[in-house]
């Protein structure tokens, strides 16, 4: 499994032929928008941050949208969204928080957090995290003390932080303990390499 990171909540997950786009930004999104064809395109929220899945079609490539809570399967992926209360925006609405399964690995995408509380419902389908996505950049979206309490609180074995500008990584990777922890292009995973991790932070640059 390779993912590449495109800034703000937008990862490219890629798995053999296999492509998934993670809330691409739309058109208007002072987001920068990256385009690539993609076979699945989750979006957390119905806002220009993150609904730009014309952005993962290209040619003929036209991705299965998921973009609301509910189980669904597509091409062997097995995804669970579960919707949680949020203000971005300056709008009350409802995040969907991802559960992914690819290539034995349990992929946590925590969207356009803005609470640390998770309802206890979701909190308990959220178990044995491989690898989570979690917003750190404060605004909109969860504060970096917040978000790395709730990071630890669900157990991953790798934490990526998101949705961040260099004062909040900079502040998160302090928080966590990990201040010497240098960008990396792409990750490139599997499910071997995670034994005996621990919440270990893993820093993709945009």
């Amino acid at each position: 499994m390779v993912i590449s990171y495109l800034g703000g909540e937008c990862f490219k997950i890629s798995q053999g032929d296999l492509t998934l786009a993670i809330n691409p930004p739309a058109k208007g999104s002072k987001l920068a928008s990256a385009k690539f064809g993609a076979d699945i395109a989750l979006v957390s929220l119905d806002h220009e941050d993150f609904s730009g899945t014309d952005n993962a079609s290209f040619g003929e490539r036209q991705p299965f949208v998921i973009s609301g809570p509910g189980e669904y399967e597509v091409k062997g992926v097995a995804v669970r969204g579960f919707g949680v209360p949020t203000v971005y925006a300056g709008q009350a609405t409802i995040n969907t928080i991802y559960s992914v399964s690819l290539e034995g690995m349990n992929l946590c995408f925590m969207g356009a957090l803005s609470s640390p509380e998770i309802p206890a419902a979701a909190k308990q389908e959220l178990d044995d995290i491989d690898i989570l996505f979690v917003p750190v950049g404060g605004g909109d979206v969860l504060e970096v003390a917040p978000a790395y309490k709730l990071a630890v609180q669900l157990g991953p074995k790798v934490i990526v932080p998101m949705h961040y500008d260099d004062k909040s990584l900079k502040a998160f990777l302090k928080e966590a303990g990990a201040e010497g922890t240098k960008a990396e292009e792409k990750l490139t995973i599997k499910k071997k390499d995670l034994e005996g991790k621990q919440s270990e932070v893993v820093v993709l640059g945009a």
